[in-house]
């Protein structure tokens, strides 16, 4: 496994090594050990999400706050995304600093989100699957989220904004000025 910061504090690109041969390939996705010890802390994922979205839709920004806050561990096994975090932290020297990696089910790439970042994702392929590991349960009352057309964060999103299919919920997120 390949870990690569994002210049973001806490927050890394995770590669695994990938074997293939003319049959096709195999990989770990997952080793809770090489994974913590690769990372240098102690992460216990407790919650498996996944969700199927089609060309265009747009999830997020979002987050879940206090004690409900999620570290995850995110990956694509079907189409491509274009992946986005936003640092939340105050106290962190990368505080309101984005960060977009494409993740797709051909670079196999991993994104490991820590807790008090605000994530988000675009599909950019005819249909793809997202999954995520949460060090955390979801609790909807701690819900939180970032408008995905911030200013302050001035996000490209890659696609034309006519593409975009928002859910209602996200369409009416607050902007950063309103929360901090």
């Amino acid at each position: 496994m390949k870990v690569s910061s994002t210049g973001l504090n806490g927050c890394y690109i995770i590669e695994p090594k990938i074997h293939g041969d003319e049959r096709g390939y195999f990989f770990e996705a997952y080793n809770e050990s090489l994974f913590n010890e690769a990372l240098g802390f102690k992460v216990s994922f407790v919650q498996d999400n996944e969700a199927f979205s089609s060309k265009g839709v747009l999830r997020g920004l979002h987050f879940q706050k206090d004690k409900f806050a999620q570290a995850k561990l995110v990956r694509v096994t079907q189409g491509s995304v274009l992946d986005v975090v936003v640092d939340l932290q105050p106290e962190s020297s990368t505080f309101l600093k984005t960060f977009t990696i494409k993740l797709s089910s051909e670079n196999k790439k991993q994104l490991f989100v820590p807790r008090g970042f605000a994530h988000g994702y675009i599909v950019l392929s005819d249909t793809a699957i997202f999954n995520y590991k949460c060090d955390n349960v979801y609790n909807q009352a701690s819900e939180s989220g970032i408008i995905y057309n911030d200013e302050t964060l001035n996000i490209d999103w890659i696609l034309e904004s006519s593409e975009f299919i928002i859910s209602e919920k996200d369409k009416i997120l607050p902007t950063i000025k309103t929360m901090f």
